[in-house]
């Protein structure tokens, strides 16, 4: 799971939310790695039966390094600006 409560404290994976904050401040975005790739592979291989291009529209999250890490599992994108083509390019998608 990627989000729990151990003995009061929450945590995010395995990294507690108090020392997130500590280290990033507030408010910050987290983000779980594992359940987005989780979740992009199951949604993937829902389709395996079928030639198919899974797109990721970066309006919905723009974030480069959530933009890499779908790149890197194969997914296509949907944009619709020249700033969001740049990111895609720029987080090697």
């Amino acid at each position: 799971m990627a989000i729990s409560r151990h003995s009061g404290h929450l945590f995010i994976e395995k990294k507690s939310a108090a020392e997130i904050a500590k280290e990033f401040g507030t408010p910050c975005y987290v983000y779980s790695k594992h359940s987005i790739e989780a979740s992009f592979n199951r949604f993937k291989n829902a389709f395996a039966h079928r030639k198919n291009l899974i797109c990721y529209a970066v309006k919905a999250n723009s974030n480069i390094a959530i933009i890499n890490m779908l790149a890197r599992l194969g997914s296509g994108f949907d944009i619709v600006s020249g700033g969001e083509l740049s990111r895609v390019i720029a987080a090697g998608g």
